[in-house]
């Protein structure tokens, strides 16, 4: 018996689908997808949601000083003229930031093998660059799917069929995060 699925596909439209699929199901929450799909699908992003469980706390918390530019009132830099060159003003402040481990650096690396970046989109401002936000998905994994699932074994997520599909017949289902 083969270990996987083909889905009709070479290995690389198979792994470019698996991964975008991968990537919409954790952006998401759930899709709808053929079974098969589904199937393949659900052995990736469950391995991702293990390894984040696995890997949530294994970090530590660094306080570090760096240099920020000093703002105005509407948010712009603030300039000082000096020997005649106008220079940014640069104030010391400290932060706290966390600083992974090891093997939640070597995890968090190999999430960013399977998933693509998301860039989200608001609906209001459809169409303007400068209203879009990158997310970071992995993080998301870490901070917001990773403790929903730490007292679970396994079966983060759910398969429920939805029936066929009109055009080819196909058996369509829901894939969605339990």
């Amino acid at each position: 018996m083969a270990k996987y699925r083909k889905l009709g596909r070479t290995s690389s439209q198979r792994k470019a689908l698996i991964r975008n699929q991968v990537t919409a199901l954790l952006n998401n929450g759930k899709i709808v997808t053929t079974e098969a799909k589904a199937k393949e699908i659900r052995k990736v992003a469950e391995g991702l949601i293990a390894k984040a469980v696995k890997e949530k706390d294994n970090y530590e918390e660094v306080t570090v000083k760096a240099k920020v530019a000093r703002k105005d009132k509407d948010g712009k830099r603030v300039k000082e003229v000096v020997d005649g060159k106008k220079v940014t003003v640069y104030d010391e402040v400290e932060k706290k930031i966390k600083k992974d481990l090891p093997s939640r650096l070597h995890a968090r690396r190999e999430m960013l093998k399977v998933l693509y970046p998301v860039t989200e989109v608001p609906a209001a401002a459809a169409g303007k660059k400068k209203n879009t936000k990158k997310v970071d998905l992995v993080d998301k994994l870490f901070t917001e799917i990773a403790p929903k699932y730490e007292n679970r074994n396994g079966g983060y997520t759910r398969i429920v069929k939805i029936g066929q599909r009109k055009g080819d017949a196909a058996l369509e289902v829901l894939l969605e995060l339990v």
